[in-house]
Order: C-alpha cells, then sequence, then structure tokens
C-alpha cells in the first residue's frame, strides 16, 4: 500500500531539484563562459522513505537491528518492547496485546497470513524476521479479524549477495539455561536470488510458586485456609528454517518460493502440595503432572508477480501448510482418604492441513491513485482425538475417548485506493467482505455449523500541516471483528485437577457468534528530521455481541462457557517519543532516546463495575529506552512497566495482576567488520508476579486465592561471524 507513497517522495524530490537546476542553467547564461557547468543531483531515493510518515494508513515498523538488539531467543521478548504492546500468558504460549487486549482482539499474521490457530509464537526466533509490522487500523488487504490491532510478522527476504553469518548464543541464570544458535546465506546467480535463515535454542526455565487459599464463611469468619507450594520445570527445543528463492524471468516477472519449517518440542513438570490448616482438604493434597507435546510446522507458499505495463500489476500466491501435533499428559493426585487416587494419562493426537490462494490486482494508471482488488480463498481441515486413560491399569478400556473433526472454508473479497488529493492530504478507501464456514463433528458432541459474513468498510486519511516540515493529523474509522476461537466453539470438556469455582473446566460453544467493532482512531504526529518523532493518538471500539464466560456446575463439577451478551467499550490514549539527540542539538554524539505511555480503559455492560474491563485489559503500560554509540561499542538499555490491578470478570468474581517492571541492558562490541560479541542482561529486577482471585457465593461465603511467582535474572552472550 505504501509504494504510491514512496514514488509520490521520489517524484517530489526530483521536481525541486529540476527546479533549482534550472535556476542554475538561467545564472550560467548570463554568466562568462568559464562558468563552470550545470551539475545535476538526484537526492531522493527509496531508501530515504519512511513507512511511518509517509503512508496514509498508521503503521509502526520495527527493523531488523531493532529486533536483534537485545540477542533474544523468541518473538515475544522483541515485541514487550514496541510501543503500546504489551505480553501476557507464560513461557510456551505468550500472548500478544495491542490495546492491552489480546484473547483473539489482536491479530497476528505471519507474511500476511493469519497464523495457526495451533501456532506458538514462543517457537518464532527473531533470526528468521526481516521486520515486524504494527498496524493500528486495519487494512481491508489483510484480515479485518483485528479489533485491537495487527501484528505481522514478516519473514526474512531480503538477499545480500555473499551474505553469509553465524551465531552462537547462551543465556544462564537461576533456573534457566538457553543455548542458540543460528545461520544466514544468501547470494545471487544470474537471475535466481537465494537465502536461508536457521535458527535452534533449547530453553530450561524453572519455577516455584506458592499459593494462599482462604475461605470464609457467611458472616465473614475464617473457615478455611490452605497453602500450596508448587514448583514447575520446563524445557523446550525450537528450530526454524526458512529457504527462499527467486527466479527473475525475461519479461520481468518473478516467482518466489518461501518454505517455512518449524519444530517445537515442549516438556513440562509441575507439582504441587497443598497443606490444609483449616477447613476440609482438597480431593488431591498432591497433585502431579507433566505434559510433553510436540509441534511439527510445514508451511510452502509460491508468489508470481506479473506486470502488465501502464501501472498494471497482478501479484498473487499459493500457499499450504501442514502442522502435526502430538501430546501425552500424566496426572497423579492423592492425600484424601475421602478420594481415590487420580492415576490420569491423557494421550492426544491432532492434524492440520490448509490451502490458501490469495491475489492482488492493482494499478497505479490514474494519477494520485494507487488502486487495488484483491481475493483470499481457503479451505483448512484438522482431525484429533484424546482419550482418558488409568495408566495403572492399561487392562481397562479408556474412561473417555473423544475424535474431532473441523472444515473451515473461508472467503474475503476487498477493494482499496491510496488517493493523493492534494501534496499534503492523502485518504485510503477500503472495503472487505468475509466469509467463514465451520463444520464440526465428534463422537461425544452432534455435528454442529458456525458461519459468519462481516462487512467491513475503513477509511483513513493523513493531513500534513501546510507550513511546517513535519506535523501531521490521522483519522480513521473502521468495522473489524473477532472471530471464536476453535476451541471455544468446540463443545468439549476439557477437566482441571482439584475442580473448584476458580479453578473449573472449560467447555466450548458451538453457537458463538463473532464480536462485531466499530473503531474510531485520531493521532497528532511531529516528525523532527534524523528519525525524531513525537506523536500522540487516541482511540475507541465500540463492541456488540461481546463473549463472556459463564460458570455452571454441572454433574458435580464447575464449568467456564463462553457466551454472547451484551456490549462492551474500550478507549485509549497513546504518547511517543524518538528523540535522537542529533535532533535536538548540533552534536556528533551518537545518543538516542525514546520513550512511550499507553493508558487503555474498557468497560463491560453485563458486569457491574467497577473494573469491569475487558479481558482482563492492562490499563497502563509504558517503555523508556535509550541507545548510546561510541566507536566499535554501543551500550542500551529499555525499561518496560504494566501496570495490572483488580479486574471483575463475573458479578460475584474479581481478580487481580500486579505491576511488571522489566530492566533490560545489552552491550554490542564490533570487534572487526566481521566479528561482533553482544551481551544483554535481562529481567534485572527479578520482580514476584502476583495473581490473585475473590469469588463470593449466593448466601455470601467466599473463597480467595493468590499465588506468588518468583523471577530471575539472566545474562546473555551471544557471537556473530561473517565470513
Amino acid at each position: 500500500m505504501h509504494l504510491r507513497s514512496i514514488a509520490a517522495y521520489v517524484a517530489s524530490t526530483l521536481t525541486v531539484v529540476g527546479t533549482v537546476s534550472q535556476a542554475q542553467a538561467q545564472q550560467s547564461a548570463a554568466a562568462p563562459i568559464e562558468a563552470a557547468p550545470t551539475r545535476v543531483e538526484v537526492l531522493g531515493s527509496a531508501g530515504a522513505y519512511d513507512a511511518r510518515r509517509d503512508d496514509t494508513a498508521s503503521k509502526i515498523v520495527v527493523g531488523r537491528d531493532e529486533i536483534l538488539k537485545y540477542g533474544d531467543t523468541s518473538v515475544a521478548e522483541v515485541l514487550k518492547r514496541v510501543p503500546g504492546v504489551t505480553i501476557g500468558g507464560n513461557g510456551r504460549n505468550s500472548e500478544v496485546r495491542m490495546r492491552g487486549l489480546g484473547n483473539g482482539y489482536t491479530q497476528i499474521l505471519i507474511d500476511g497470513d493469519r497464523a495457526p490457530a495451533t501456532f506458538s509464537i514462543d517457537s518464532l526466533s527473531p533470526e528468521i524476521i526481516e521486520r515486524i509490522e504494527v498496524l493500528r487500523v486495519a487494512s481491508a488487504e489483510f484480515s479485518t479479524q483485528a479489533i485491537a490491532g495487527t501484528i505481522n510478522i514478516v519473514l526474512k527476504k531480503a538477499v545480500k549477495a555473499g551474505q553469509r553469518s553465524v551465531k552462537l548464543g547462551y543465556a544462564g541464570g537461576t533456573g534457566l539455561g538457553t543455548p542458540d544458535a543460528s545461520l544466514q546465506l544468501s547470494d545471487r546467480r544470474g537471475r535466481l536470488s537465494y537465502s536461508l535463515a536457521a535458527s535452534a535454542s533449547r530453553t530450561r526455565t524453572e519455577q516455584q510458586p506458592r499459593t494462599l487459599e482462604r475461605q470464609t464463611d457467611a458472616a465473614g469468619d475464617l473457615a478455611g485456609l490452605r497453602l500450596s507450594e508448587g514448583s514447575a520445570t520446563s524445557h523446550s527445543i525450537a528450530v526454524n528454517v526458512t529457504p527462499r528463492a527467486t527466479w527473475t524471468f525475461d519479461n520481468g516477472d518473478t516467482l518466489t518460493s518461501q518454505t517455512f519449517l518449524n519444530f517445537y518440542q515442549y516438556d513440562d513438570a509441575t507439582s504441587d502440595r497443598i497443606d490444609t490448616a483449616l477447613g476440609t482438604p482438597p480431593d488431591f493434597p498432591r497433585i502431579d503432572w507433566r505434559l510433553q507435546s510436540n509441534w511439527r510446522t510445514v508451511r510452502e507458499e509460491l508468489n508470481w508477480v506479473h506486470k502488465f505495463g501502464d501501472g498494471v500489476k497482478l501479484d498473487t500466491k499459493l500457499s499450504g501448510l501442514y502442522t502435526r501435533i502430538t501430546s501425552d499428559s500424566r496426572r497423579t493426585g492423592a492425600g484424601n482418604p475421602a478420594a481415590a487416587p487420580l492415576h490420569e494419562a491423557v494421550p492426544a493426537d491432532g492434524h492440520d492441513r490448509s490451502l490458501g490462494w490469495t491475489g492482488k490486482l492493482s494499478t497505479t494508471a490514474r494519477a494520485g491513485h494507487a488502486l487495488a482488488v484483491g481475493w483470499d480463498a481457503g479451505h483448512s481441515t484438522r482431525d484429533a482425538f484424546r482419550h482418558e486413560l488409568d495408566y495403572l491399569r492399561p487392562d481397562i478400556p479408556p474412561r473417555g475417548e473423544e475424535r474431532y473433526d473441523l472444515e473451515i472454508s473461508r472467503l474475503a473479497l476487498y477493494a482499496q485506493d491510496e488517493w493523493t488529493i492534494t501534496p499534503n492530504w492523502s485518504t485510503y478507501l477500503g472495503a472487505r467482505w468475509e466469509g467463514i464456514l465451520i463444520r464440526s463433528e465428534g463422537n461425544t458432541f452432534a455435528t454442529a455449523h458456525s458461519r459468519s459474513k462481516v462487512w467491513s468498510p475503513i477509511f483513513q486519511t493523513l493531513y500534513k500541516l501546510p507550513g511546517t516540515k513535519g506535523d501531521q493529523l490521522r483519522f480513521a474509522v473502521s468495522r473489524t471483528y473477532k472471530a471464536p476461537s476453535l476451541q471455544a466453539l468446540l463443545p468439549l470438556r476439557f477437566k482441571s485437577g482439584n475442580n473448584t469455582q476458580t479453578n473449573p473446566d472449560t467447555v466450548g460453544n458451538p453457537r458463538l457468534k463473532p464480536e462485531l467493532a466499530l473503531g474510531f482512531d485520531a493521532g497528532y504526529e511531529r516528525h523532527l528530521g534524523n528519525g525524531a518523532l513525537l506523536s500522540a493518538s487516541v482511540s475507541e471500539r465500540r463492541i456488540n455481541d461481546f463473549t463472556r464466560r459463564v460458570l455452571t456446575f454441572d454433574d458435580g463439577r464447575w464449568a467456564s462457557t463462553p457466551v454472547n451478551s451484551g456490549r462492551a467499550r474500550t478507549r485509549g490514549l497513546e504518547l511517543e517519543a524518538k528523540l535522537p539527540l542529533k535532533a535536538l542539538i548540533d552534536t556528533t554524539t551518537a545518543l538516542d532516546l525514546r520513550a512511550s505511555v499507553s493508558r487503555n480503559w474498557s468497560n463491560v455492560d453485563v458486569v457491574p463495575g467497577p473494573n469491569n474491563r475487558l479481558d482482563s485489559q492492562t490499563p497502563v503500560s509504558a517503555t523508556l529506552g535509550a541507545d548510546y554509540t561510541r566507536g566499535p561499542v554501543t551500550l542500551g538499555g529499555s525499561y518496560v512497566f504494566k501496570n495490572g490491578g483488580q479486574v471483575r470478570v463475573l458479578s460475584n468474581q474479581v481478580t487481580y495482576q500486579s505491576v511488571r517492571r522489566d530492566l533490560d541492558l545489552y552491550t554490542l562490541w564490533q570487534i572487526d567488520p566481521r566479528l561482533q560479541l553482544r551481551i544483554a542482561a535481562s529481567n534485572l529486577l527479578a520482580q514476584e508476579r502476583v495473581a490473585a482471585s475473590d469469588f463470593v457465593f449466593p448466601d455470601d461465603s467466599g473463597e480467595s486465592t493468590r499465588t506468588v511467582t518468583p523471577s530471575h535474572r539472566s545474562l546473555r552472550a551471544t557471537l556473530q561471524v561473517k565470513f
């Protein structure tokens, strides 16, 4: 969408230079013959193009240097420092959030395609990523399942002739050990250009959470008290390989093959020892759980680009995906004579297969317009089974065997136009229609169909204030949606260990509808040159058919089920500053400063306040960073703040998440042009994580839990060699 902006930038620069050159020529005509001949310089270039400044669509682009700055081994670690982005979840399946919202409100794309539902972002290495695009407003070209926004992870595509490099790294700390290695190769041979990016890492982490559980009676007196001491040890192995080859034909057409191979193995062992000081002990005072999972993903795409002439271009892509996930979960529980011991094994196996075809026909033949129409069609299937066994009695048939099959068909059509009305004013008009059909069938539930059709108009405009060097205003109106996750649609029951109101089973709902949102965005930017930026933006989303979870008691067990219920609204304010010192004063000191603050508000109609925020929304987040370069050495650091607080998730349940403060430092030593050493220290504050929940029963008795999990510092060293 930014090709028109690049062309306009270069054209305007050429016009200015041409006018200056013409004036010089006129002066030369009146000057003596000995005057120096006229010299014409072309000062504009696509390399000077700034997508954030010149694109009509609001976008933040995180370049490769920023991605690799701290030597992170997971893309989730990179994203936590991006303004307006926060990270939740755990080390096995981190959750990326924009505007403080995750759980499907933030869309994650890989090369413009939605990431598979079973894909773990923690398995994706920064070494194979070329850039990350953060889109605050939806685009018709991409799926509009992006109420909070879209993060598009672009795999490495740039080809440098003769590039060869190897990186070796290791991170260590209390309960942590992570060796990693990566390889980068690229070259050209005539009309063929190719590249290979590969990475591998192994991670080990240990945690010791402590939980205090209290029960009170209707009078508020203490009726139960339990203390849980836990331990969790996890190991993971991640391997990523992305070969890419592009062939350029005689007529200028290009055919590109991009392959993505991902292997991720996760092994988690947890144990809880619950000491009951007062009241009734749980069913399983001693419970141990072991989970072993394997993900194998192969993705292939063929991309053909053909230019018809007169500014008309066809860009079409055929893609295929295969994923297999196997897991083996084992739980043992004992310690209460009143309850039978638990010896549960749950093996599971699943396969995802999909084919997709996308295309875009674009033209810049009309002056001031960049028109495009396109399509996105695909069909995917998933088959999976899981069954429960008593692994001490293999002669007993499975207590519960569940099999299900999913078929998902989708079609999207879109049109968009980026119109440069004047040199200072441009607009983006887009519309996208998306239809999704999901059919689910299983041996424990009836066949179900889910249909959703969403029409999404989008309007964005950019106005550069006359008489200023870099002041500009943005405004956007969009309609977006959030489709139910596949797990939320499947009427399968996933059982918890010690089943309680605060630790219920989960059951899907095949009748869920998409959440629809009307969004408004406005912003002001001041670009000061040399990469300096000051910006402020506000946003609002009005959501219908909001999905919330309801708690039920069935067959002696508590269960949580999603339902569509009422409306929700979210609002946000974001401030950002990027200030290289040379943009403020006349200096050669290479010091770059950056800061951002995000404030989010939301409320859900069907849940009484206060603190009835949407999806446990992060209310405040902030980043502060600096980089200083002197000679071959660069020093830098970042501080990330994420507020927590109470959230009322039900009329009778309130949860709490603690404040998070992360301080990371790094140093980069460019020993020579082919050798560099990077040392980074992470989580220097080692702040404990606190989570709590309070539940009130109809008779005014209550139950509360509070879990404290220590965290640990780590030190990482990475050596890069070019050859």
